[in-house]
């Protein structure tokens, strides 16, 4: 349990996990759990690039273009509202740290190499990294091992004060996080905090781009690559029609644990991502999520036949719980595993990726992560006729 009776909300894992390894907490005692190609995650990277490397920040930190300086120096002071406040960023970081998930892609994808970033402790690789962050590090002549990488500071224990301190950063970004009250005026005395907008673990990542665009002073850059992004998103989806419109549930299973069952609500991130690629949250997950601010809602596994939808979705620890899920005799019952229509996910970093958002990890996670779907849409029309 974290500080304040509240448990860690490691946004990416499963209500067991919470138990056995804590991340984030925030001021709901919600559970939630986590939903290749790497070269894709490079070519958007490397457009943005193109525009955006003359700005860069950080320890890769060059100012090329007197006029994109200018522009970029123009935006300050820029004010933030988020659920604590407001904050102002007085002039343009150079020194940049980042908290929780997401908001490192979101720097990287706009040129700006943080001086400190938490490691990735789940679904990460053998550097605490991910592939998409090594591909955008590597392009910015950055990597991991080398002189002008981020320093890596632990967050297994919730929000890391004193590593943060002593990088003496300019701004802190944690458009995307957990933070509770006390987390961000604790931050704030190290430097200038931009907070969540509203739910915890709840920005999307278009939000979280725009928000830390503008305190990076790069706005129109982060208009840019939200909309290169979606572009992308789009265009690969459209690969796959079988998808489009089918209904989903995004839940949690666990044979070993039925007490966890549940599922995500419209303001998670995976939901968010399956319905812009044109699936349709579930009714029992719409209902659910009317007027919420929770994005997990547990559910009594003795009534897993109501969860009525095309597909449904988890993550798991390996394929024998994907399995041993299909035959338990309560979480069977659910419509679409009892379809074939089930999407199953072991790898933690496909489901770091479509979970935590960002325009770096959802062109990497796209290559793997629609066959799966449209694998599972075909079972839908099968079962129909």
């Amino acid at each position: 349990m974290g500080r304040l009776g509240y448990p860690y909300l490691g946004s990416h894992h499963s209500p067991k996990e919470f138990r056995d390894f804590p991340l984030f907490y925030g001021p709901s005692t919600t559970r939630r759990t986590l939903f290749k190609s790497a070269g894709k995650a490079t070519a958007v990277l490397a457009a943005a690039a193109l525009t955006l490397s003359a700005c860069s920040t950080g320890p890769a930190s060059s100012t090329s273009d007197a006029s994109t300086s200018s522009t970029s120096s123009s935006q300050f002071p820029a004010t933030i509202k988020h659920v604590f406040g407001e904050t102002t960023v007085k002039e343009q970081p150079k020194r940049v740290v980042t908290v929780s998930w997401v908001n490192d892609d979101v720097a990287l994808a706009l040129g700006v190499v943080p001086v400190g970033v938490p490691k990735n402790e789940w679904g990460g690789n053998e550097q605490g990294s991910t592939p998409w962050k090594d591909a955008a590090l590597k392009e910015l002549g950055s990597g991991f091992g080398s002189d002008k990488a981020p320093v890596q500071f632990s967050e297994a224990d919730g929000i890391n004060f004193t590593e943060i301190a002593k990088l003496t950063p300019d701004v802190i970004l944690a458009a995307y996080s957990g933070l509770t009250e006390e987390d961000y005026k604790k931050l704030t005395e190290i430097a200038p905090v931009v907070a969540h907008p509203e739910v915890a673990y709840g920005t999307s990542w278009q939000d979280a781009t725009s928000i830390i665009g503008k305190a990076l002073g790069k706005n129109a850059e982060a208009t840019r690559l939200i909309a290169d992004t979606e572009a992308t998103v789009k265009a690969e989806a459209a690969k796959y029609p079988q998808i489009a419109g089918k209904s989903f549930i995004y839940g949690y299973t666990d044979p070993a644990d039925l007490t966890a069952t549940g599922f995500y609500t419209a303001n998670d991130n995976r939901p968010k991502f399956l319905s812009a690629i044109g699936m349709k949250l579930a009714p029992v997950a719409e209902k659910a999520s009317a007027g919420s601010k929770d994005f997990f809602v547990p559910w009594s596994a003795e009534k897993a036949n109501e969860l009525e939808a095309d597909i449904f979705l988890t993550s798991v620890e390996d394929a024998a719980t994907a399995a041993a899920v299909k035959s338990d005799p309560l979480l069977g019952q659910i419509p679409a595993i009892k379809n074939g229509a089930f999407v199953a996910d072991a790898d933690k970093s496909l489901v770091l990726a479509i979970s935590a958002s960002s325009p770096l990890s959802l062109p990497w996670a796209l290559d793997t992560f629609l066959p799966q779907l449209a694998r599972a849409a075909d079972n839908v029309t099968a079962a129909v006729k």
